[in-house]
């Protein structure tokens, strides 16, 4: 007999934490569903939504990277998040049937920076992708400036800041990063097996907060470098978890258990 399932997908996908987290809320709560995760290559991502449309026991799946752009195409934009954020990392499968995109990450980001108040402050941003197309939405709900985008191509970081209405700079990683208020990895840099990032944060000043996407491993390099000098830091289990409790109640239509959130943390770091 089988049940409800949920899942995640990238490429590469064996780091993903997302299936402890969504399997220890779902017994938590005791429900008969499961969360997996799958691997999922680019060329198999047209395939992949199609079968799974076809299954009526699957309730939606988790995008990683590479594909939270490119999934646009494979499903039903009914949020208009194309325009908004243009990229998702959860899709759902409506009453109707359709499977239906839409980004948890934003809100994910924000909840743990939601007792500052980085309106009018500046704040720096590395990384041009899907997840920091979802920070970059959410720094300019919060009405942050200026913002100093870090990318590999200036030009794309550049259009980035402009199409989200932010005021700034867009620079090559690797430049000096300016006095900020927040400075936010936006990307996989310093991820187990990829290469590292190393950012000189002298310039920040003593209430700066430093705030990395990256859990694998959950001290980088560049939140070390933060505490060495006393900053305020934020890893990336935070958001992790964050936009995880939003999609998990999309999936199964039960609120996950929050107050649970020490033990659960203890678990993704054992």
């Amino acid at each position: 007999m089988t049940k409800p399932y949920a899942e995640v997908i990238g490429d590469p996908i064996s780091h993903s934490k997302s299936p402890i987290i969504h399997n220890f809320w779902a017994e938590a709560l005791g429900l008969d569903v499961e969360y997996r995760a799958v691997h999922v290559a680019p060329e198999g991502l047209a395939a992949y939504f199609a079968e799974r449309k076809a299954d009526p026991d699957w309730r939606g799946c988790n995008v990683t990277v590479p594909h939270k752009v490119e999934a646009l195409a494979h499903v039903e934009d009914r949020g208009d998040v194309r325009t908004t954020i243009g990229a998702i990392n959860t899709v759902i499968r409506a009453e109707d049937g359709a499977l239906v995109g839409t980004n948890t990450d934003a809100a994910g980001f924000y909840a743990p920076l939601s007792g500052l108040d980085p309106a009018g402050q500046p704040v720096t941003v590395i990384g041009a992708g899907g997840a920091a197309r979802a920070i970059l939405f959410a720094l300019s709900r919060m009405g942050v400036g200026p913002v100093t985008l870090f990318n590999r191509n200036v030009l794309k970081g550049a259009a980035l800041l402009s199409s989200f209405g932010l005021k700034g700079q867009a620079l090559p990683i690797g430049a000096a990063v300016p006095p900020s208020a927040l400075v936010v990895n936006a990307t996989s840099l310093g991820m187990t097996g990829q290469p590292p990032l190393t950012l000189d944060l002298s310039a920040l000043p003593e209430e700066a907060v430093v705030y990395d996407i990256v859990y694998a491993p959950l001290e980088t390099d560049l939140l070390a470098a933060a505490r060495a000098r006393d900053l305020d830091t934020i890893d990336g289990l935070e958001m992790l978890i964050g936009q995880a409790a939003v999609a998990f109640e999309l999936f199964f239509g039960a609120e996950p258990p929050r107050d649970r959130d020490e033990e659960l943390r203890g678990l993704l770091l054992g």
